[in-house]
């Protein structure tokens, strides 16, 4: 039997890997990747050639058999997401589900980065109880998930596109107050990383132009 390892990866800077994850996936005989571009990318940066099959949202439903396979024939795996924790708003979680359920193989976590704690580490907010709400609703729903959101008596944190985070703000805005302190990480240890700290109203006139680009993690702290 073989050993299924999910494996962190840096979620902007390569120098973020651990070096338990560089000595995983150089020994791992398979690396499933949620975009194989990317996981490539990572392996060429460290001078690692391994087979990579894709392992995206769609395919992740239709290749557990397949891995289950190589898996009990002895071989080791690993699957990366694009960035940082697998199965934290990323696929994966199937794969592991129906390994779980139809064989004894051995699943190991190998830690990492992760833009949650990256963000609520310099975010001045308590970490000893908050909510990760993921993504909010592209559409349908979206009212709900913000209202739901300024009810709720704990911080929330949760990712945002650069699509979407300028109605984002205007969304907590409207359910939570103009005046309500939030904190937003974007791009958070790329060349362009920015923390920033003030009331909604004030990230409505920052995040403009050039500042609305990148990957975007949100805190809202306990009122």
């Amino acid at each position: 039997m073989g050993t299924l390892y999910i494996v962190a990866t840096p979620i902007g800077n390569m120098k973020d890997i651990t070096l338990r994850a560089l000595e995983t996936l150089g020994s791992v005989d398979l690396v499933l990747a949620e975009d194989t571009r990317v996981a490539k990318k990572l392996l060429s940066h460290y001078n690692i050639q391994k087979p990579v099959w894709r392992a995206d949202a769609r395919a992740e439903r239709d290749i557990g058999e397949k891995v289950m396979r190589e898996l009990t024939s002895g071989k080791n795996i690993a699957f990366v997401s694009d960035a940082g924790t697998p199965n934290v708003s990323d696929p994966g979680s199937a794969i592991v589900a129906y390994i779980r359920s139809h064989t004894v193989i051995l699943i190991v976590p190998i830690p990492g980065v992760s833009a949650i704690t990256t963000l609520l580490s310099v975010a001045g907010v308590s970490g000893d109880a908050f909510v990760f709400l993921g993504y909010p609703p592209h559409k349908k729903g979206r009212n709900t998930f913000f209202k739901k959101m300024a009810e709720m008596d704990i911080s929330v944190i949760f990712y945002e596109s650069p699509h979407r985070i300028e109605k984002t703000i205007q969304n907590i805005g409207e359910y939570c107050g103009e005046d309500r302190k939030i904190c937003i990480g974007r791009e958070l240890t790329k060349m362009h990383e920015e923390v920033f700290w003030g009331t909604t109203k004030e990230a409505e006139s920052h995040f403009k132009g050039e500042r609305k680009k990148g990957e975007f993690v949100v805190v809202i702290p306990q009122n």
